[in-house]
């Protein structure tokens, strides 16, 4: 029988073949002759002269293909897709640019300068499609202040991904200092019919930081920009440029909020969310004999917290169900900030912080991004049951030591139990498994 360990790992891989990208936009963006179907609403492609399409973060490839598969041959598009360097690839119709994340890159300023410029050319008569998944936030980045260099936008997201911040006061800072975050993409196209379909990794509710919201009305302002550089003390470690914004907040311009004539012609739907990650791991949990239960309360709690709660959720599931074996499912993101230079992320950090609270129990937890990628580190995450104390005893490892330099992905890497996928061309949530018999 397949250790609890080995079981955690296949109900994390099969819940990612489930979320199959092109399948679900089959499923719910239905064509029949020129009209699209979705959540009720109706478009007519013929009903247009120009169509356009965008594909935006770390699934825009497989979002690009499903859309190809749901207008051709039928309809011609002019489509321009940015993704990841290590995942980009050639899609039919799709001018392809690849940029960094989670710092942008000379390929983020090129992909936001043929954006702007595509969109430039829409208008009333064109139908724009954003596809938009998560990560897209540094892919794509243009600064409103032309005194703002790359360089300083990098520094910048250095700084935001590291503080411990959550992604809706990261990206506060961030839409407000970029010309295609906020809104901003939905002005540029003002008179166009824009439909936006995400597949997000951002809280229920929060959808306007998915990519930073880019065609989405912005409900944060430049005061919750300003005070998330106050609260994470990062004012004296910003580049001098931003420094100047932060010191003058008014000369920050606001972003477009609801009500903007700009969203008129707008609308939004998700394709994938948190449920989609639940349900199908909550299938492969059951499946395997387990009694499974899902739980988001953890989101943006800091690790120790975040673990604490949920290994009590599972002792308390076994313990109401004697005889049984349990599983607690749970998604989102922990707060971890970055305190070593060493490689790691958010995930394995998790995994880390509950060895010694498991040591010498019959758990398992298993904490991995559906993206493939953890922070700094080339894994997703990691994987970590009762033994595993013991076993980094026996191979000299300090775990104390490890937490410190926030090196979390060697300390599992040395022990075999990090979880490595390579990119996985989807992001949701961060999706956690915890184990017990």
């Amino acid at each position: 029988m397949p250790d609890l360990k080995q079981l955690a790992r296949e109900i994390f891989h099969e819940t990612l073949a489930a979320i199959d990208i092109p399948i679900t936009m089959r499923r719910k963006l239905t064509r029949s002759g020129s009209c699209i179907a979705f959540d009720g609403a109706v478009t007519d492609l013929a009903a247009y002269d120009h169509i356009v399409a965008i594909a935006i973060g770390k699934a825009s490839v497989a979002m690009a293909h499903g859309f190809v598969d749901l207008l051709t041959p039928d309809f011609a598009f002019e489509g321009i897709l940015v993704a990841p360097h290590e995942s980009l690839a050639p899609v039919t119709g799709f001018r392809a640019i690849g940029a960094s994340h989670p710092v942008p890159d000379n390929g983020s300023v090129s992909a936001a300068r043929a954006i702007v410029d595509l969109l430039s050319r829409c208008d009333r008569r064109t139908l724009i499609f954003f596809l938009l998944s998560g990560g897209g936030s540094p892919l794509v980045e243009m600064p409103l202040d032309p005194n703002i260099t790359l360089e300083d936008l990098r520094q910048l997201n250095r700084l935001l991904v590291s503080c411990g911040a959550p992604i809706n006061e990261i990206n506060a800072v961030r839409k407000h200092l970029s010309a295609v975050k906020g809104g901003r993409l939905a002005v540029l196209a003002a008179a166009s019919t824009k439909l936006t379909f995400g597949i997000t990794d951002v809280p229920a509710g929060c959808e306007s930081a998915l990519g930073s919201g880019p065609t989405l009305p912005d409900p944060t302002t430049v005061a919750d920009a300003c005070r998330v550089i106050e609260q994470y003390d990062l004012y004296s470690k910003l580049p001098a440029s931003i420094q100047a914004k932060f010191a003058h907040p008014e000369s920050i311009p606001e972003t477009p909020k609801a009500g903007d004539p700009s969203f008129a012609t707008s609308r939004f739907s998700l394709l994938l969310d948190m449920h989609d990650l639940f349900h199908h791991a909550h299938q492969a949990g059951e499946a395997r004999g387990f009694f499974t239960q899902c739980d988001n309360s953890t989101d943006d709690l800091p690790i120790g917290q975040a673990t604490d709660c949920l290994l009590e959720q599972l002792t308390s599931a076994a313990r109401t169900n004697r005889g049984r074996r349990v599983a607690i499912i749970a998604d989102g993101e922990v707060s971890s900030p970055v305190r070593g230079n060493g490689i790691g992320g958010r995930n394995s950090a998790f995994v880390l912080d509950c060895v010694e609270k498991i040591a010498g129990k019959a758990v398992a937890v298993l904490s991995a991004g559906t993206d493939g990628k953890d922070g700094s580190s080339p894994a997703a995450g990691a994987v970590a049951d009762g033994a595993t104390l013991e076993r980094s005893r026996a191979a000299g490892l300090d775990l104390h030591d490890f937490a410190a330099r926030s090196d979390s992905y060697n300390f599992f890497r040395q022990l075999g139990d990090a979880i490595e996928t390579g990119p996985t061309g989807n992001n949701l949530r961060d999706l956690r498994i915890l184990l017990a018999e």
